[in-house]
């Protein structure tokens, strides 16, 4: 049975607990706060948790409820996967054990635990009726922070930037919550960074500031910087059934890539470039590897390339997301890719 939402309103210091362990500990269940804001015609709202592997947005939160300052608007602030992230050791549990994605149970059919409780998000929202939604998140991987919209609106772009320079829009449907992105609310998932990087919980709390402050957060504010777009980057996976290692030289595994393949997550990956190898006796990457773009065609060739057993990029491009986590490699992706000029990735 689907854990029921804790309600709160305005919640007091004790609540809170000293620390992000004991806010934790002090929600105990999925939990929705509700905060008075200096007016209470509008309200925005605020998703995390998502993942209970990525506590920059727990974390931004839990030192926004400390400051005791008020919002703009009135909030609401949804803390979804309190129970994964309570699994010692503390945010290292995407979710529990048996239980699909949360944030890959936003369509129907909401018949197990995790469409439960993503139908209890929904439902919690539709009541509030919020100008806006940010979901916020944490790269698999250490790397720069970014914007990812389903939509192509100026308001995702206003925004995306109050945390971020660089958006992603994409036609990927996957079940996320930010896929809902529609009248009457648009819906940005924010991307802060590494789970373990400081500077993504730095980003998380001053773009969370700005969200939470602002008269307006749908309208393009004057900032110094104009938003790289970046459109429908391409998925490279694992087929199943496919061994992955992370390691310095070449394994006895089917795939194994750099441990240091995190690196790439900023800048522009130069053609030629060696990711990893392929164990020897593999005929053909398309017996291990699958990439589409959004129009179903195949462009494995433009993102990976093999010479003997050494896999390298076959030409520039940027990465996201690159992880060196092999349970979320296998059961997600390796990466996203896109060109370097922000355009989809397309067959030769």
């Amino acid at each position: 049975m689907t854990a029921q939402f804790k309600r709160l309103i305005d919640p007091n210091i004790a609540i809170l607990g000293d620390n992000t362990r004991q806010f934790l500990e002090n929600l105990a269940q999925p939990t929705a706060i509700f905060l008075t804001g200096r007016e209470s015609s509008r309200c925005r709202a605020l998703v995390t948790l998502l993942h209970g592997n990525e506590p920059s947005g727990v974390e931004a939160l839990f030192r926004w409820l400390r400051s005791g300052m008020k919002p703009e608007v009135d909030l609401l602030c949804i803390i979804a996967s309190v129970k994964a992230a309570s699994i010692e050791p503390v945010f290292s549990h995407r979710m529990i054990a048996g239980q699909r994605d949360l944030n890959r149970c936003f369509k129907p059919p909401f018949t197990d635990e995790a469409g439960q409780l993503a139908q209890q998000i929904l439902a919690i929202i539709a009541e509030h009726q919020p100008e806006a939604i940010l979901d916020l998140h944490n790269t698999s991987g250490s790397g720069p922070g970014f914007a990812v919209a389903a939509g192509h609106h100026i308001q995702h772009q206003a925004l995306a930037s109050l945390f971020t320079q660089r958006m992603i829009i994409t036609d990927l449907r996957l079940g996320s919550l930010m896929e809902l992105s529609q009248n009457p609310y648009p819906i940005v998932t924010i991307e802060c960074g590494g789970r373990l990087d400081e500077s993504a919980h730095q980003l998380a709390f001053e773009g969370m500031q700005k969200y939470f402050l602002a008269d307006q957060v749908l309208e393009p504010q004057q900032c110094d910087f104009a938003l790289d777009l970046l459109y429908n980057p391409v998925r490279l996976e694992l087929k199943p059934e496919t061994s992955l290692t992370y390691a310095l030289e070449s394994t006895e595994s089917d795939v194994t890539l750099l441990a240091d393949i995190e690196h790439l997550n900023s800048g522009i990956v130069h053609q030629g470039i060696q990711l990893g190898w392929i164990e020897s006796e593999i005929c053909s990457l398309a017996d291990i590897f699958q990439a589409q773009n959004s129009r179903g065609e195949d462009v494995l060739d433009r993102i990976i390339a093999v010479k003997g057993n050494q896999l390298y990029f076959p030409q520039d491009l940027i990465l996201f997301m690159v992880t060196t986590d092999p349970r979320i490699a296998c059961s997600d992706c390796l990466f996203y890719a896109s060109c370097t000029d922000g355009s989809e990735i397309s067959p030769t």
